[in-house]
């Protein structure tokens, strides 16, 4: 019939009374099939007005592109995304390994058109409660599958929360995962970019102190080619896969330079592959005089191995190797465990990474700036991560700032009945010293006694010599110049 408008959907009555609505969407892009919206109402007397509700919305969602065009699981599209990324070998083993464990197992067959920003908060909730999802129940854990006699290694299960640095890493995979669906129009919104993750931990870098260093260095040393590694980890702040990729054509220890352009690392097989470094870029590294030393020893004992083997040195030969003619290099786990086990022998808690920060913090500490060190590191944006993950908190650092800070603070007033009982103690430091330049002891023009030899003598810290310095200042018994050791002042002034 003319002039008729055809409607856009369909409302199918049920045998069970249920009215099924039904939109035309699109073509689905991994099946290429017809794909509908679909929604079924149950019966009852607004039944049908509660259907054409469901068909306007879903006409409206589809005018306005904000449907999802498939029906595929997000197994399906993780399944699609791995086969199109372009990631590192060992970032897509990573995170294979948390889709596969974490994820897959809980929303893998759910709809990708289904997931809610609520789903996903929910997911990273019970991850925080417990990685293995045990919902609160109580259960053994059997290492054997099958029926089995339970030994001592069948346990109760204990809940262990999954860090929350790892369920933002989860977060942030799905979100790349999901934001590339919105690019392929399998779906219309980003749930993962209205999702909250945890908030960052706060980074709590902790190298060990110098000195667990020299004991560490000392223990190390009972294998020199292995104290070696562990001194270059230390001096350099080089990763362990950079360590172990290590060659001698990388070394010109006439020039003193030291070039990182390789990680070695573990594929899905177990065998030992080499890639780029983290930030995909070579680093120059400047060595000093003493670990130029150590390398030239490392360099001659592994030219003594070569010849008690009759064999020519090769420069691509590996720095460190567990062969004696270095021709395979270290594995990066066998770094990790050996490094491990030496800390344990020396009741110390730390770990190969640790030397990194380790590094670092001693060069912050001694002024070098941040730029330097985070080039010395491999580090991007110039030196923030280094900042904010690598160095610690330096009491010798902050003392030197407190020490300085009450050095240009003036006297703390002294209420007159006070005055005399000299209480604190950079009073009583004081009252000592003025006694001793009123006896003559401490002549005008001597040499006034260094702050360092005041906290030392007296027992208390740089700060409070400080201010015992500071107020023979004030008072007129000192005379301080810039660049100079102060000393007695002479009455005249």
């Amino acid at each position: 019939m003319a002039g008729v408008k055809r409607q856009r959907g369909e409302i199918m009555k049920l045998p069970s009374g249920s009215l099924r609505v039904r939109v035309y969407e699109g073509v689905d892009p991994l099946t290429g099939k017809r794909h509908y919206l679909t929604e079924t109402i149950p019966a009852g007397r607004n039944a049908e007005r509660e259907a054409e509700k469901v068909r306007t919305r879903f006409l409206n969602q589809v005018d306005e592109k904000r449907s999802p065009r498939t029906r595929a699981t997000l197994n399906q599209l993780l399944d699609r995304w791995l086969e199109v990324v372009d990631i590192e070998p060992t970032t897509r083993m990573g995170y294979e390994n948390k889709l596969n464990k974490h994820v897959r197992p809980v929303l893998g067959k759910l709809p990708v058109g289904r997931l809610d920003p609520e789903t996903l908060e929910s997911f990273y909730a019970t991850l925080r409660r417990c990685r293995d999802r045990c919902g609160g129940k109580a259960y053994v854990r059997h290492r054997i599958d099958g029926e089995h006699t339970c030994t001592a290694k069948c346990r109760p299960h204990v809940c262990k929360p999954l860090s929350a640095s790892s369920v933002r890493q989860i977060h942030w995979i799905l979100s790349g995962v999901l934001s590339r669906a919105v690019r392929w129009r399998w779906i219309a919104v980003n749930p993962a970019g209205q999702a909250e993750p945890p908030a960052p931990p706060h980074p709590d870098p902790q190298p060990p102190n110098p000195a667990d260093a020299a004991r560490i260095i000392n223990e190390a040393w009972r294998d020199p080619d292995w104290g070696s590694l562990v001194w270059l980890a230390m001096t350099t702040g080089a990763r362990r896969g950079e360590l172990c990729a290590l060659r001698w054509h990388h070394l010109d220890l006439a020039a003193g330079v030291l070039t990182l352009r390789h990680s070695s690392y573990l594929d899905a097989d177990g065998a030992l592959r080499e890639k780029d470094t983290k930030t995909h870029q070579q680093r120059r590294v400047a060595p000093d005089a003493e670990t130029i030393e150590v390398l030239r020893e490392l360099h001659g004992r592994y030219v003594d191995r070569l010849a008690q083997l009759d064999v020519e040195a090769d420069p691509t030969d590996y720095v460190f190797s567990p062969e004696p003619d270095n021709s395979r290099g270290y594995r990066p786990d066998t770094i990790t465990q050996r490094y491990g086990r030496l800390a344990t022998r020396l009741d110390i808690n730390s770990h190969i990474h640790a030397l990194r920060h380790y590094s670092a913090t001693e060069l912050i500490n001694a002024g070098v700036d941040v730029r330097t060190v985070a080039g010395r590191l491999g580090h991007g944006g110039g030196g923030t991560t280094t900042l904010r993950v690598y160095a610690a908190w330096l009491s010798e650092s902050d003392q030197r700032a407190a020490g300085t800070l009450a050095a240009r603070m003036p006297p703390r007033p002294v209420a007159p009945t006070q005055r005399t009982l000299a209480s604190s103690p950079y009073q009583r430091i004081a009252a000592e010293l003025r006694e001793q330049i009123t006896a003559g002891r401490l002549r005008p023009g001597d040499p006034f006694p260094a702050v360092v030899e005041l906290a030392s003598a007296h027992r208390v810290s740089v700060g409070t010599a400080h201010r015992a310095v500071a107020l023979l200042t004030a008072e007129g018994l000192v005379s301080v110049i810039r660049g100079r050791r102060a000393t007695v002042a002479h009455p005249h002034l």
